[in-house]
Parts: structure tokens; C-alpha cells; sequence
């Protein structure tokens, strides 16, 4: 057994290749091997999201704040707010983050194959962001 005490994981920014605007990323859980589950608690300030991206294993995102909205490709923007739970499908190009004018946000769950949780795409342009 494990117990990682809140705080004792450093906040970290969200890097620039993967996220537009200002994101803070508080890491939760990263299990040993053979395990392959981790979770991050993200929290995009309004106008923030990721970079379009897949994940080979599929995601699952719990929003616990604040309003944000969710893009599958090919798809229109959909708004999740606090207790929706949002399933990508392996290999679903995909973006999430915070509407324009308020914060939000999710617990993200994924699985890793390979050592590899995220394929980082292209940035989501601000045309794409406000459709």
C-alpha cells in the first residue's frame, strides 16, 4: 500500500506543445508496473485547452469544476460542467479545456500502452476554439 499526501506531489505548468493558455496540471496517481493507470487533476483558466490528441487506451475525464467544453473531430463542441464523466475511445482525435470566459477543472484517467498514455497533435486554433 501507498498513500501520497496532498501536497507532497508538486503543481506543475501545462507545457506549451500540448496546451494553449494558462493550464496547471497537480499530478494524482501513477501505479508501479505492471499497472498501467494514471491520473492528473487539470485546471484550464478560461480560454485554456489542450492540443488535439489521441490516447491509444482511451481517456475518461470526471469534471469537479467550472464549465468547459469537449471537441471529438468531425463533431461540434459539446459543454461538460461538474459530475459529467467523459469517455474518448482509443484512438479518438480529441480536445477539452475551459469555455472563453470561465474555468474548469477534471480529473483525467488514462492508460498507458507501450510506456505511452498521449499522442500529441496540433494546437487547436483559436477559429476551431470559438466554432
Amino acid at each position: 500500500m501507498e498513500i501520497k499526501r496532498n501536497g507532497s506531489q508538486a503543481s506543475l505548468k501545462g507545457p506549451a506543445d500540448w496546451f494553449t493558455g494558462s493550464v496547471r496540471i497537480d499530478p494524482l496517481a501513477q501505479v508501479p508496473q505492471p499497472g498501467r493507470v494514471g491520473a492528473a487533476q487539470v485546471t484550464f483558466e478560461p480560454g485554456a485547452r489542450t492540443a488535439w490528441h489521441t490516447h491509444p487506451l482511451g481517456q475518461t475525464l470526471i469534471v469537479t469544476a467550472g464549465l468547459g467544453w469537449v471537441q471529438r473531430e468531425g463533431s461540434p463542441i459539446e459543454e461538460i460542467r461538474p459530475g459529467d464523466v467523459v469517455w474518448f475511445p482509443p484512438g479518438l482525435k480529441h480536445w477539452h479545456g475551459a469555455t472563453l470566459t470561465t474555468a474548469m477543472t477534471h480529473i483525467a484517467v488514462q492508460e498507458s500502452l507501450d510506456g505511452k498514455a498521449v499522442d500529441w497533435l496540433e494546437h487547436v486554433t483559436d477559429d476551431q476554439y470559438r466554432a
